[in-house]
C-alpha cells in the first residue's frame, strides 16, 4: 500500500487513543470526591463480562529509556522491590475481598515498568496470592511485557512453570546507535539466541514491539531491523508510532538535540514496515498490531471479536473487567473507571491503612457506554452498525444520533478521502482508512465538540 503524505498531514491532528472511554485525561480526582470504591468494586460483581482480567503494575527499571511516557521508578534497590511486592500482596488481598468467588480470571497482563526487572521470586509470590484468591478458566492468557535487558533463560524458565503463555519483547529497534541515543540497555542475550529459547516452548506466544520515529532512524535502518525481526518469526508484532508530548514526560525533551524524523519521515517509516509485513502474511490489527493469520487475534478480526483495554488488543473469549493492582494501575469495570496512584508512598501508606489507593475515578454513564462501544467497533472491528447499536441497546437511531453528535460532515469528508463507507447507518472503514480510525472515532465523540484536552498526534 502507498500512503499518501498529505492526508497524513491533514489529519495529524491531536486525537485521543481511546483506549478508553472517556480518555483517563477526563477521569475525576477520588481524594476530592471520596466515592465508595468498594461498592463501586462490589457491583461489579452484577455486570458483564463475568470473567476477571488482573492487571499487575510493576514500575521498576534500571534506568530511564529518552523515549518512555510509563509511570516508573528507577532503582537498584531490592529491598524496595521487596516492600512493594508486599504491599501489592495485601492489595491482592483487599480487593479478593470483594470480587465474587465465582468468578474465574481469563487474563492476567504484567507491565510496567519492566515487569521482569523484579527478581523472578517475587514474581513467584505474586502468582501464588493470585491463585491463592482466585480460580482460573482452563485456558488462562498470562502475560508479560519484558525487556530483553533483563531477560535469562533461566528467568523464562520460571516464567513458564508458573503459567506464563506470552512474552511481549520490548525490542524497539536494532540499532545500536538508535538504542543508545534513547538510552535503552542493550540485551543480557543476544536477542535472536534469547526468540529461539522461548519458541523451543509448545504453549508460548512471543510478541516483539517496536517503536517508530526515533532520533536516528532512518527508511535503511529501520528496514534492516523489520527484516531481522521477520526473521525470527513472531507470532505477533507491534510497530508502535513514538508519542513525543514532553509537556507530561519531561525527559522526552532532551531526544529534541538529537532531531525527530519529521511527520513525513515517519509515514515513510511506517509505509515500509506495513508493506514488509504484509507482504510476509501477517495480518494487521488496529492500528499498529501484526499477527499471523492463525493467531487468535487474526482470527477474532475476522469473526467481528476483537476487544481492546489499556493492556492493548485481545479476543472476547480472553476479554474480562480488569482490575489493576499497583501503583498507577486502571481498573476498567463496566460502570467505572479506578486509577491507583502513582506515588509509591502513598500506595504504600493506602493499602496499609486497608483503604484501595484510588487517586482518580469515573463513573460512565448509560450513554457514555454506547458511545464506548461504537468507538471500539471501529478501532477493533473496523465497522459499527449503528442500527445493531440501537437494537442492543434499546435505543432509537434519532437517540444514538443525538447522544454521539455524530459529525456527519466529517463522515462525508472522510468518505470522499475513500477512508470508509457510510449508509444505511452501517459504517466500514476501508483499509485505507484504517490508518485514521482515531479521527474517524473521534467523529462519534461528543467531548470532541468542545475539547480541551491535551492528546498525542493522530498518526
Amino acid at each position: 500500500m502507498k500512503f499518501q503524505v498529505e492526508l497524513f498531514e491533514k489529519y495529524n491532528i491531536p486525537t485521543p487513543r481511546y483506549t478508553s472511554y472517556p480518555p483517563a485525561n477526563y477521569f475525576k480526582d477520588a481524594e476530592a470526591d471520596k466515592p465508595d470504591i468498594k461498592s463501586i468494586i462490589e457491583q461489579s460483581n452484577k455486570d458483564q463480562p463475568r470473567n476477571i482480567s488482573l492487571y499487575i503494575h510493576i514500575p521498576f527499571c534500571g534506568q530511564l529509556c529518552l523515549y518512555c511516557g510509563c509511570n516508573t521508578h528507577i532503582t537498584q534497590d531490592k529491598e524496595t522491590m521487596r516492600r512493594y511486592v508486599d504491599t501489592l500482596l495485601k492489595e491482592i488481598d483487599l480487593l479478593a475481598k470483594h470480587l465474587d468467588k465465582n468468578r474465574k480470571v481469563s487474563q492476567v497482563h504484567w507491565g510496567g515498568g519492566t515487569p521482569n526487572y523484579l527478581p523472578v521470586e517475587e514474581v513467584e509470590r505474586i502468582m501464588q496470592r493470585l491463585h491463592t484468591h482466585f480460580d482460573f478458566i482452563a485456558t488462562p492468557e498470562i502475560a508479560m511485557e519484558c525487556h530483553p535487558a533483563h531477560l535469562t533463560k533461566a528467568y523464562a524458565d520460571k516464567l513458564v512453570e508458573m503459567g506464563f503463555n506470552r512474552l511481549s519483547f520490548g525490542v524497539q529497534d536494532f540499532s545500536d546507535k538508535v538504542l543508545e541515543t534513547v538510552h535503552r540497555e542493550k540485551p543480557v542475550i543476544p536477542i535472536e539466541e534469547m526468540v529461539a529459547y522461548i519458541q523451543s516452548f509448545k504453549n508460548l506466544s512471543l510478541n516483539l514491539d517496536f517503536i517508530y520515529g526515533l532520533p536516528y532512524q532512518t527508511l535503511d535502518s529501520y528496514q534492516k531491523t523489520m527484516q531481522k525481526a521477520l526473521a525470527l518469526h513472531p507470532d505477533r508484532l507491534a510497530v508502535f508510532s513514538y508519542a513525543h508530548v514532553p509537556w507530561v514526560k519531561k525527559q522526552q525533551k532532551s531526544l529534541e538535540k538529537y532531531g525527530l524524523p519529521t511527520a513525513e519521515e515517519k509515514i515513510a517509516l511506517f509505509e515500509m514496515a506495513y508493506n514488509l509485513l504484509a507482504e510476509n502474511h501477517y495480518e494487521i490489527i488496529g492500528l499498529d498490531h501484526f499477527a499471523k493469520p492463525d493467531d487468535d487475534l487474526s482470527i477474532a478480526l475476522k469473526n467481528k471479536k476483537l476487544h481492546r483495554n489499556f493492556q492493548g488488543y485481545c479476543t472476547l473469549e480472553t476479554t474480562g473487567q480488569v482490575y489493576a493492582l499497583g501503583v498507577s494501575g486502571i481498573s476498567q469495570m463496566e460502570n467505572a473507571y479506578l486509577q491507583n496512584t502513582k506515588d509509591l508512598k502513598k500506595y504504600e501508606a493506602a493499602i496499609q491503612s486497608g483503604v484501595f489507593p484510588v487517586e482518580k475515578y469515573y463513573l460512565v454513564s448509560n450513554e457514555e457506554k454506547i458511545i464506548r462501544n461504537i468507538i471500539e467497533d471501529i478501532m477493533c472491528n473496523m465497522e459499527v452498525s449503528l442500527t445493531g447499536m440501537a437494537q442492543k441497546y434499546g435505543k432509537t437511531l434519532e437517540e444514538i444520533y443525538a447522544m454521539t453528535q455524530v459529525d456527519t460532515k466529517a463522515l462525508q469528508q472522510y468518505e470522499a478521502e475513500g477512508f470508509l463507507h457510510f449508509s444505511n447507518h452501517q459504517l466500514t472503514l476501508t483499509p485505507k482508512g484504517q490508518f485514521f480510525m482515531r479521527i474517524i472515532a473521534a467523529a462519534f465523540d461528543p467531548n470532541m465538540k468542545t475539547n480541551k484536552k491535551n492528546f498525542s498526534k493522530a498518526l
